[in-house]
Order: structure tokens, then C-alpha cells, then sequence
């Protein structure tokens, strides 16, 4: 069975990642992309469907016991793992290099005290867990091929081959290390070059802390800020500059129920808002790219926008079920591809349309199309913003009027026409000016609750929804706003944990509720630091700063987030890393910073 989710590390080279556990097995990679095939899928299922292992060796074959210790070397995503045995102490170093070449996963042992007897056993399994490859030796390399893709196996240690796996049992002293690095290239090509792991090693870690170095924050909360912009960094695939919303596929937002997707694209809500954090830090780089990777996305066709893409741009992500996999924890299905690509979420204009308004805020070199394509963004919502959706949650039942999505519209227009006022672009000031008044208009009238002095998730709805604590962030509102206050107050009474966390909105258990599905899921870590973020506008900073502290605590060692935390197990749930989560930490520090919210 595969570790829980907070006891993964990411590693990863920025066109992809491996997942490893704290007792050194790699149970997910997809090669050669984020969106790619698993070459390891055990995380989804058992080990027959691929892993990588390298710990110490038990005398009865199993599987080593957790590491005694890991963290990532300094600020990057070289991991270190080490374990305390009775014959001794080693360390496994795992990283990815940035590549120029074939994607590389390299795994370092290095003995540390005492004779260690140590194994690595590799199981190749392409396709998800379903092609088992042909394996064999070309010199002193060993290779597994099926189909299109290669994988080449380097190392000084000698392999041998049982059971469908390729093994390796060898002994480390102290400062003895021995390497072992995989290598994907296209089974027609040339194999791929001799790996060079040390010097791999130096200059990945000097990527990363170069990269660093241009982070503007130093605030107190300083080491997880970096850890998440190193984490967010991670997910951006280079080549575009598209950023996945997470590595994975189908990790459960309820462990054992249904709702489980993929989320290797690009989500322009996701990367939107990962736009925006990078800036406020200082990566006007990042940020540039990603306007790029949006410009050719969308192209000359932004009346038909679409709320997710595939990482290079790409706009058929068909939504299919992999039946010979398990699940996570027995979890079902599991998928790949994702069908809410379809849908209509008018919300994403007010997303793209702030972010591209905050890159031009903060200096980045102006590009006639994004003024064009945000005019044409505006042009389409004029005729549409009145329409029914599904929402910023990607709803499967009927579409609504849901109020985040009219208040995300009108944040287009709104930042359109301080656009036209900047001089930089024309258009129908005036004209939009009325439609910016109407929209408004008509979220404070239709979907707000007088009674209960709370915003709702939808026009003529009782129910609410956490994405209302957008309101006062995007100036729909001002934070003193009475209604805004009853909002964040009726949220914290209705939406709300035990421990302070916040649901997205009321589910049904096993009836199918507001977002056409059964089951339940955990507090939208998101949504909570959203609380947080509110809590400070309105003055309450001292509860600000608990709720952040609290869910700070909900990290893994590594620092690292999933997309939720499930109050009644106490553990993460959801695809992991998220960006939907580390983003908003990212935020909420500055919020809070700024704020005087820290103390120190």
C-alpha cells in the first residue's frame, strides 16, 4: 500500500515529478511530461504497477522501515533521506536535474557511518501500471522498453533481474557513494547520454539557489514562503511556462469515495492566481512566461475560453476511467484527462483579466495582444456575464447563477477599464462603466440574503460558499462593508471545522448535493487560508494569525500541501503538492506581514 499523502516528498525538474515516501520508494512519475503516462503508478495502486525503492536491505526482503530523518538540502528540491540501522547510518539524496537532455531521476547512497547493506529494486511498468516492459542489458547499461518509450538504468553497482524487477544489493561505508539514475528517451531514438550524477547534483542545487536569491519577501515566515514558491516553481512546466495545478491524478478528496481528478494542466484560475504570487514575490520571469503560454493558448479564439488547458496548450483533455488500477487507498475511480475543461466558468475572465492587469501594474514589458485579448475577454462577457455556470468548484449538476462567478466578471470589467483609464489601450469607457454598475447591481440584489445578512452561493440559494470571502480581496466590497462582515461571520458558522477550517460549501454525503455528486470531502485548505486573508482586512488580526499558524501546522515536515485536510482521519487529502494551497500561504504571509500581523 502506498505511504499516506503527507508522507510523499516532491522532487522534479519542471516538465515533470516523482513522488517519493518516506521509506525511499518512488511510487509516482510520469515521463516524459507532468500529463504523460506512469512509468511508476503504485501510488494509485500496489507495486505491481511500478516503483523505485533504494533503502537499507532486510534480511527477509521487505521493505525498509520509514526514514529516521529527511529534508530538502537547503532552499531547493534535493531531498535527503537517512536512515539509523544497527550496522549503521546512510542517506539516499534524490533529486531531478533541470533538464537540457532526457529527464533524469538520479539517487544518490551515501554511507554516513558503519557498513550499511543497502537494495534498490526498480519495476518498470509504462502505461499506468499496465505494459510490462522488455528488459535487458546493452553493455553495462540496462534498459526497459514498451512501445514508445525507453527507460535506461545507470549505475556502478551490479543489477540483477527477479521477478519482473531489476535489483541491486550492495554494501556503503562511511563517505562511499554509490549513484543510480533513470533516463527516459523515445525507444527509436539513440540511448540517451551517460548521466553524470555529482556534477548533476552541484548544479542542481545551484539552480535552486540561485533561483532563490531573486525572492523580494523576508518577512518572518520566510522559510515557508520559500519552500512554497519553490514548490509552485515546480509545478511550472519550462518549455510554456504552463503550471499544473498539481502532479497527480485522482489522489481522493475523500479517502474511498469518487471525487477523484486529474489535475496535470493548466487551470487558468490555478495559474492565475500562482501568476500573482510570483510577482508579489519578485518573478516578473515566471510571470512573463506565463502570459506568453496564455497568448498562444487562447490564441484568436477568446469568446471560446476554455477554464483548463493541457500544459503546452493544448485544448482536447478527454476525461477516461483506468479500471486496472485500485486507487488510492481502494479510492474509484481513478482518472485521467479531465471533462470539466468543458465547461462554462465565467469566473476565469476575472481571474485572467487581474492577473494580466497586476503584470502590467508591476512593470512587465506590454504586449499589444494581452491588451487585445483582455478587450476581446470583455467584449464576450458584455453578452454573457448574465448567464448561469458552473461555477469556480466545476460543478456536475445543473448550472446557476453563482455569485463568486458575476462578482469575477465584474472584477474584469473592472480592471478593464482602469485599463482604458491608463491611457494604454481604448475602449467604450463609458458603456462599461454601466456594465460594471449592472453587474454589481445585480449581485447585491439577487444574491444576497437580507435575512441572514450573507452573501449566497447562487441567486435564490440558502446555501453558502467559501469563494464569497473573495468578495472584500477583489474590491467588489470594502472590507467594513456590513455585508461583507455578516458574509465572513455567517462562512466561520456555517462552513467551518471544529478546528476552524473551511468547507467549499454544504455536500450530501451519500445523496448527491449542490455539485451533482455524492460523498464528502475535507476543509479546503484554499478556502481557509481565504478565512484567514478576511479575518486580517476586517481588523481581527490576532485571530488572522492563529488560523494561519493553525493551518501552517497541517504541512507535511517537508512543508508541503495537499488541496485538503480532512478534519475527522487528520490527514491530507486531495492530489498533492497543490498549487491552489500554496499560493494562498504565500499570500496570507504578505497580508500579514504587511499588516504588522507577525510579531518578531
Amino acid at each position: 500500500m502506498a505511504g499516506r499523502i503527507e508522507d510523499y516528498a516532491l522532487i522534479g525538474d519542471m516538465q515533470t515529478a516523482a513522488l517519493v515516501c518516506r521509506d525511499g520508494t518512488a511510487d509516482w512519475l510520469c515521463l516524459p511530461r507532468f500529463d504523460s503516462h506512469a512509468a511508476f503508478a503504485g501510488l494509485l495502486g500496489t507495486e505491481e504497477h511500478g516503483f523505485w525503492r533504494v533503502g537499507p536491505a532486510h534480511p527477509s526482503g521487505a521493505a525498509p522501515p520509514p526514514a529516521d530523518r529527511r529534508r530538502y538540502r537547503g532552499d531547493s528540491l534535493v531531498l535527503e533521506s537517512e536512515w539509523d540501522t544497527p550496522r549503521g547510518t546512510v542517506r539516499v539524496i534524490d533529486f531531478m536535474p533541470p533538464r537540457e537532455g532526457a529527464p533524469q531521476l538520479i539517487r544518490i547512497v551515501e554511507g554516513v557511518s558503519g557498513r550499511v547493506p543497502m537494495r534498490s529494486a526498480l519495476r518498470m511498468r509504462f502505461s499506468y501500471g499496465r505494459v510490462v516492459p522488455w528488459v535487458h542489458k546493452v553493455g553495462d547499461r540496462t534498459v526497459a522498453v514498451a512501445g514508445p518509450d525507453s527507460v535506461w538504468l545507470d549505475t556502478s553497482a551490479d543489477t540483477f533481474g527477479k521477478d519482473l524487477t531489476t535489483y541491486s544489493d550492495f554494501t556503503v561505508s562511511p563517505g562511499e557513494r554509490v549513484a543510480f539514475t533513470i533516463s527516459w528517451q523515445p525507444s527509436h531514438r539513440e540511448p540517451p547520454a551517460l548521466p553524470d550524477p555529482e556534477g548533476s547534483l552541484a548544479a542542481t542545487e545551484g539552480f535552486w539557489r540561485e533561483w532563490v536569491e531573486h525572492c523580494t519577501y523576508h518577512g518572518p515566515y520566510r522559510d515557508a514562503v520559500i519552500r512554497s514558491l519553490i514548490t509552485l516553481k515546480a509545478l511550472t512546466y519550462a518549455p510554456t511556462g504552463g503550471i499544473v495545478a498539481a502532479p497527480t491524478t485522482s489522489l481522493p478528496e475523500e479517502i474511498g469515495g469518487v471525487r477523484n481528478w486529474d489535475y496535470r494542466y493548466t487551470w487558468l484560475r490555478d495559474a492565475a492566481i500562482t501568476l500573482s504570487s510570483l510577482l508579489r514575490t519578485g518573478y516578473r520571469e515566471e510571470a512573463r512566461a506565463w502570459r506568453e503560454w496564455l497568448l498562444r493558448a487562447v490564441a484568436g479564439d477568446p469568446e471560446n475560453l476554455q477554464i483548463m488547458y493541457g500544459i503546452a496548450g493544448e485544448r482536447e483533455l478527454g476525461e477516461a476511467e483506468l479500471p486496472w488500477l485500485p486507487g488510492y487507498e481502494n479510492s474509484t475511480p481513478v482518472r485521467v484527462g479531465n471533462g470539466a475543461a468543458d465547461q462554462l466558468q465565467l469566473d476565469v475572465y476575472g481571474e485572467v483579466t487581474e492577473a494580466l492587469h497586476l503584470a502590467h501594474m508591476t512593470g512587465l514589458a506590454r504586449n499589444d495582444y494581452a491588451s487585445v485579448l483582455q478587450l476581446r475577454l470583455i467584449g464576450y462577457l458584455e453578452d454573457h456575464w448574465n448567464e448561469p455556470d458552473e461555477g469556480i468548484w466545476e460543478v456536475r449538476g445543473p448550472r446557476r447563477h453563482f455569485v463568486h462567478s458575476k462578482v469575477m466578471a465584474w472584477v474584469a470589467v473592472d480592471r478593464t477599464i482602469k485599463l482604458i483609464e491608463s491611457g494604454d489601450v481604448d475602449g467604450p469607457l463609458e458603456r462599461w462603466r454601466e456594465l460594471r454598475d449592472d453587474i454589481h447591481r445585480d449581485v447585491c440584489e439577487k444574491g444576497y440574503d437580507k435575512e441572514r445578512n450573507t452573501f449566497t452561493q447562487s441567486y435564490g440559494s440558502k446555501e453558502l460558499d467559501a469563494s464569497l470571502l473573495l468578495i472584500p480581496q477583489m474590491g467588489f466590497l470594502p472590507p467594513d462593508d456590513k455585508r461583507v462582515i455578516g458574509t465572513i461571520e455567517a462562512i466561520q458558522r456555517e462552513l467551518s471545522t471544529p478546528d476552524g477550517f473551511v468547507l467549499r460549501y454544504p455536500t450530501a454525503g451519500e445523496e448527491a448535493g449542490v455539485d451533482g455528486l455524492e460523498g464528502d470531502e475535507g476543509a479546503f485548505l484554499a478556502c481557509s487560508f481565504w478565512l484567514a486573508d478576511d479575518l486580517a482586512m476586517i481588523g481581527r488580526v490576532e485571530e488572522a494569525r492563529d488560523l494561519f499558524e493553525k493551518l501552517l501546522g497541517l504541512r507535511n515536515d517537508l512543508g508541503l500541501l495537499a488541496e485538503e485536510w480532512d478534519p475527522r482521519l487528520q490527514r491530507q487529502v486531495g492530489n498533492f503538492p497543490q498549487a491552489f494551497s500554496h499560493v494562498p500561504l504565500i499570500d496570507t504571509a504578505l497580508r500579514l506581514t504587511a499588516s504588522g500581523g507577525f510579531g518578531g
